[in-house]
């Protein structure tokens, strides 16, 4: 009994669980720079991989090994991103356009300017208290 074609299902699956922890971590990891300053080494990199891949229209690499995987496990792909395969039938009933792909970009940047805009005030209080 070959197991492989499961086994490749199951990496895809795992890629996909990777790939929303990461959209995730984009949007709101830099919250956790108020517990762990240096994430922000981490967090910004991504922040900026993520609007960049919306900006410019691109597809994450993680969407094509998907894809593969899925393909080695006898399912089929599909051939759209993961933005709009997975979260956009939650968010939006019609596919991903260029205008929405750009304002999802957007709202990566914003949402991470007011978290660190408020990391940032929060640091300030902190600082200026401890100096009193």
């Amino acid at each position: 009994m070959d197991h492989s074609p499961k086994l490749y299902q199951i990496f895809a699956d795992l890629v996909v669980i990777l790939h929303l922890a990461f959209v995730v971590f984009v949007l709101f990891g830099g919250l956790l720079v108020l517990w762990w300053r240096r994430v922000a080494w981490i967090h910004l990199p991504a922040v900026a991989w993520g609007a960049a891949i919306e900006f410019g229209g691109w597809i994450c690499p993680l969407t094509p090994l998907e894809t593969w995987l899925r393909m080695q496990g006898g399912e089929g792909g599909y051939n759209s991103d993961f933005i709009e395969h997975y979260i956009l039938p939650l968010l939006y009933p019609a596919g991903l356009t260029r205008e929405e792909q750009i304002a999802l970009g957007a709202v990566v940047l914003a949402v991470n300017l007011a978290i660190y805009g408020w990391v940032w005030r929060r640091v300030l209080v902190t600082t200026s208290q401890s100096r009193s």
